[in-house]
C-alpha cells in the first residue's frame, strides 16, 4: 500500500468514527476496509443498552462490503481514541476473509499516530475448520 492509500484509508476511518453510536461507553471506533480493488468501505461502532448486541466498526465494514459483492480485502484502518486493537470477534470475521490482512491502528488522540501490524500477529491461533 502506498502512502497515498495509506492516507485516504485512515481519514475514512477517522471520518466515519465520528458517526460512532456509543452513548454508554463514549468510546468511538472506525474502520476503513480496502477492497481489493480498491474501493474504501466504512463501518463504525453501534452500541446497544444490551451491550452483548453491540457491533464493532470492524463486523458492520465487513458485512456492509460483503453485503455490496466484495470478498478480497488488502487492508483496515481502525481509529480509535487509543489506537486499539480489533477484539477476539473481530479478528475471527477478518480472518475469514484474509489472514494476513495489514492493519493501521490509529490513535485520534495521539495526533493520529499509526501503529501498523497484520492479523496474523495479532490471532495466530484463529479457529479454522
Amino acid at each position: 500500500m502506498n502512502a497515498a492509500e495509506q492516507s485516504r484509508l485512515i481519514a475514512a476511518a477517522c471520518d466515519v468514527r465520528l458517526r460512532a453510536y456509543a452513548p454508554f461507553s463514549q468510546f468511538l471506533v472506525g474502520a476503513a476496509l480496502q477492497t481489493a480493488g480498491g474501493e474504501i468501505v466504512t463501518g463504525c461502532n453501534v452500541e446497544n443498552v444490551s451491550f452483548g448486541l453491540t457491533i464493532c466498526a470492524e463486523r458492520v465494514a465487513i458485512g456492509t462490503a460483503v453485503a455490496a459483492g466484495q470478498r478480497g480485502f488488502t487492508a483496515i484502518a481502525i481509529a480509535s481514541s487509543n489506537g486499539c486493537t480489533p477484539c477476539g470477534a473481530c479478528r475471527q470475521v477478518l480472518a475469514e476473509f484474509c489472514p494476513d490482512l495489514p492493519i493501521l491502528l490509529v490513535a485520534v488522540d495521539a495526533g493520529n499516530q499509526v501503529t501498523e501490524t497484520t492479523l496474523a500477529k495479532l490471532f495466530p491461533g484463529r479457529f479454522d475448520l
